[in-house]
């Protein structure tokens, strides 16, 4: 009941006329970016950073989440329509989604995948708004040993899950942690890394390095592929026939449970959650041979996943105070810039704050459902915006959102270095989101180590002796264990069927 009452007003907060209009800007933001290729929510949620500064922080991350969860809703659109999915949650759509257009039940697809977005994302905020605040009750009795467990556990998580290769993804993890300790040692105080440059005795910039990894160096990638898109299928109705209701509901209930599950697990992504839903769904199906040629559970399944997975994926934020996807990672950025402290407290500190953002979500899941349903095939066109017209425009709003962070030159430079590595990590395939999570939890791992070491006498040991580090602990080695196995394992298979890729 308190927290019925604390999401009412929540959305007295939610409904005035600024926060509304930043909802929508969010929204349209993320279908935009949803929608092209190339581009997503991480990238778009980065280059919008700096154009959060002098905002009202309630209005900030409500307009940043829209972009997060909106860009789930827009990669559906050029799945189905041309073939092309806008971001890489929505790739598992376009086999079913693309086959169902081409026999002209393009509007089927998008009105299904539209409806089962909309209730995995209400369905998991509703989650967020009733599990968050006792979740967060419990989370105040952690100390620092906790603290540094739970945190090391969703890096283990991140590095395991994330890339190819464990080798890759530990070396990702380990130059983003690296790069958490420029500055000044919060211990000492004695300067680190900074090489004597003054502007990196505070740290390296969040925002800039977000944007040079995942903004420019999308640009970089893109730039140099030549990208050739279909004209989009015409759209004709938008709602099943009856007798496919039933087992469409099924597999959006499916798909709302897979997606929540996925997204509270640190280091996990909305297409693992879209992969699970659609191998559910045809491992269940009574003719799996359908699954290929346009059935309608193959797109209802794996887009309910997607977007219940975003709202899930806030939970661990809210109340722990940890990204468990890179958008997350970027959206904690803004809260951190915003003088905010995502955690236990949020509920009981910013109380104003917490709820407003989660009324606006249901919200935005309305609006983006309108959006997704009589205007598909306008945002469809918007896919068609020639490259050589838009990149440009990108990285002119980069370089000036950078700028105006700082007002400096320097960070400019820094954007523009971190996008060339950006570029040359994803030609090798190490995982750059193991990189932006362990640079911004960095610093909460070394503080909360600190702390933990200052109150301890028997060094490391106490988080083996404090019954919840004890079994985060024991977890994070099994999963580290587990995964050497596993990457044994996958060596000696592509040894004997000679392929040598790390």
């Amino acid at each position: 009941m308190a927290e019925l009452m604390s999401l009412l007003q929540g959305f007295e907060t939610a409904l005035t006329l600024q926060n509304l209009l930043y909802c929508l800007i969010g929204v349209s933001v993320g279908m935009f970016v949803g929608v092209l290729p190339g581009l997503g929510p991480v990238a778009g949620t980065a280059i919008l950073i700096p154009m959060t500064y002098g905002m009202e922080p309630v209005s900030a991350i409500i307009m940043l989440s829209g972009i997060f969860y909106g860009g789930m809703y827009g990669g559906t659109i050029t799945s189905v329509l041309i073939n092309t999915p806008g971001e890489t949650a929505s790739v598992i759509t376009c086999i079913d989604g693309h086959q169902m257009a081409k026999k002209g039940r393009a509007g089927v697809a998008l009105g299904v995948a539209a409806i089962g977005s909309f209730i995995g994302g209400v369905v998991a905020i509703i989650a967020l708004a009733l599990v968050g605040p006792k979740l967060a009750k419990y989370a105040l009795q952690f100390g620092p040993p906790e603290y540094f467990s739970l945190m090391f556990f969703g890096l283990l998580l991140l590095v395991a899950l994330m890339g190819k290769s464990l080798i890759k993804g530990l070396i990702a993890a380990i130059l983003g942690l690296l790069l958490s300790l420029v500055g000044m040692d919060p211990g000492s105080g004695a300067p680190r890394f900074t090489f004597g440059q003054m502007e990196l005795f505070d740290g390296l910039e969040f925002v800039v390095v977000a944007m040079g990894l995942f903004g420019i160096s999308e640009i970089l990638l893109n730039a140099e592929s030549k990208m050739k898109l279909d004209k989009p299928e015409k759209i004709k109705g938008l709602f099943p026939s009856r007798e496919e209701w039933a087992p469409t509901m099924k597999s959006i209930g499916r798909g709302t449970g897979i997606g929540m599950l996925i997204g509270l697990i640190p280091g996990a992504s909305a297409s693992i959650s879209a992969i699970m839903s659609y191998s559910l769904e045809k491992k269940l199906a009574k003719d799996p041979s359908r699954f290929g040629k346009g059935a309608i559970e193959g797109v209802a399944g794996p887009e309910t996943a997607n977007n219940a997975f975003s709202g899930a994926a806030l939970i661990p934020l809210f109340t722990l105070g940890i990204p468990s996807s890179p958008t997350v990672a970027v959206i904690l950025g803004a809260f951190i810039m915003h003088g905010l402290t995502p955690g236990p407290t949020l509920f009981q500190n910013n109380p104003d704050f917490a709820w407003g953002v989660i009324a606006s979500m249901f919200i935005g899941n309305a609006i983006l459902l309108f959006m997704n349903l009589p205007m598909a095939g306008l945002w469809a066109k918007v896919a068609l915006i020639p490259y050589k017209l838009l990149f440009p425009l990108i990285l002119i709003i980069s370089l000036v959102g950078v700028y105006s962070v700082n007002r400096s030159i320097w960070d400019i430079g820094i954007m523009i270095l971190f996008g060339i590595v950006g570029y040359f990590m994803k030609k090798l395939e190490l995982p750059t989101a193991a990189l932006i999570l362990s640079f911004i939890l960095g610093q909460r791992v070394e503080f909360s180590l600190i702390q933990t070491l200052a109150s301890s006498d028997n060094g490391l040991l106490i988080l083996f002796q404090r019954p919840i580090s004890g079994v985060l602990m024991s977890i994070c080695g099994i999963i580290l264990i587990l995964s050497i196995i596993g990457g044994i394992k996958k060596k000696k298979r592509t040894v004997i069927t000679g392929d040598f890729e790390l």
